[in-house]
């Protein structure tokens, strides 16, 4: 960080406390890049201790249940199949272990850094099956409807995708609407308000009643959103702003909104890690791309697995518990062997707690609540 970049702070910080006074707020970020740049940087010990920040469900990888995990090593085991993925899915765990294990015992799983390195695959390779295990929200939904459509247009046979994109709008709705919830605003998403655009979240402010700013992914980024939260609360008018304004627009990218409507449709209702089903939370392919659907083209199994009792990334996401409050943080689960999402995503909270957390100034913060 520049001198100048931390006068900034230091300003930004000094607003921060006066804004805030005596009053305990909770700021929940959706994004798990912002966890980490919270926690990366320092963030907390730069406010007040009454300034609190709680997690949020936007880890991609985090909120993929156990038996989505364990569809994907049933194909990944199929004689003909050879499995794709991003690297940060390798060592997500299911019921049945996880894609590096089933790697190790001789299922053919590929590391890829976008869908369409997994399309040129299958066309190298015809006499393979190659399904593409597509996760994330609107920020990455684009590319894999973009990959379907070159697959149609060069009439590709043997590529299929295991879809998992999700949206954003129906989990905050879950969350926001459940008895019990304590936040005094949100730090909203920049990579995929991208796609959908600023104004996209404004249902947070004129439904729930709470601020929410759209913030990007630098240290003092997250400083001034913080601070716009609190100006919203000094006017009392609650609204979407928009922090991230180099690259986000009210509107967001058309181009990538109209090629997701002509690939995808929403499934009714899709599992989510610890929020349950939610309809009309997620993509599936349109019924004239059902020929690139892996779940159409072989028997996946569709099981439902319910969570290690010993984990509390549910209780994470929803944000009613700090990582470390759980009793098999750092012990039983580390990046290295982790027992949940959060821990083994490049954007899980537990992850960045473990890796920047400084335990012991954490544990100065409340529970639950207030």
């Amino acid at each position: 960080m520049s001198a100048t970049e931390r006068e900034v702070a230091g300003r930004l910080a000094t607003e921060i406390a006066r804004l805030a006074g005596e009053e305990h707020v909770r700021f929940m970020e959706v994004c798990g890049g912002h966890t980490h740049t919270i926690y990366r940087y320092g963030i907390p010990s730069l406010l007040p201790e009454n300034v609190e920040f709680v997690h949020g469900p936007g880890c991609p990888v985090c909120v993929i249940p156990m038996g989505r995990v364990d569809d994907a090593i049933a194909l990944a085991t199929e004689e003909t199949v050879t499995l794709c993925c991003f690297g940060d899915l390798l060592r997500v765990p299911g019921g049945r272990g996880s894609l590096m294990e089933a790697r190790a015992e001789g299922a053919d799983v590929r590391i890829v850094y976008s869908p369409l390195d997994a399309l040129a695959l299958a066309e190298r390779e015809p006499d393979r099956q190659v399904v593409f295990l597509a996760v994330g929200f609107e920020t990455t939904a684009p590319a894999t409807a973009l990959t379907v459509l070159r697959a149609a247009a060069r009439g590709v046979a043997n590529f299929s995708v295991l879809c998992n994109h999700v949206t954003i709008e129906e989990p905050l709705r879950a969350l926001l609407g459940a008895p019990g919830v304590a936040l005094d605003g949100l730090i909203g998403p920049g990579h995929v308000a991208v796609v959908t655009g600023a104004a996209a979240f404004g249902f947070v402010a004129k439904e729930f009643s709470l601020p929410i700013v759209v913030s990007g992914f630098e240290p003092n980024d997250l400083l001034e959103s913080v601070a716009m939260l609190l100006r919203q609360r000094h006017s009392g008018r609650w609204r979407a702003e928009n922090q991230y304004r180099r690259a986000v627009s009210d509107e967001g990218n058309l181009a990538a909104q109209a090629v997701m409507a002509q690939v995808f449709t929403r499934r009714a209702r899709f599992a989510w890690r610890g929020l349950g089903e939610i309809e009309r939370s997620a993509y599936g392919l349109r019924e004239e791309f059902s020929r690139f659907d892996a779940e159409r083209r072989f028997a996946v199994p569709g099981i439902t697995v319910p969570d290690p009792r010993a984990c509390r990334c549910g209780e994470v996401l929803r944000g009613v518990r700090k990582p470390w409050q759980c009793g098999v943080f750092g012990t039983a689960c580390t990046p290295e062997r982790p027992i949940g999402t959060c821990m083994v995503s490049s954007e899980g909270a537990c992850a960045a707690y473990y890796h920047y957390g400084r335990l012991g100034g954490l544990r100065r913060e409340p529970a639950v609540g207030r």
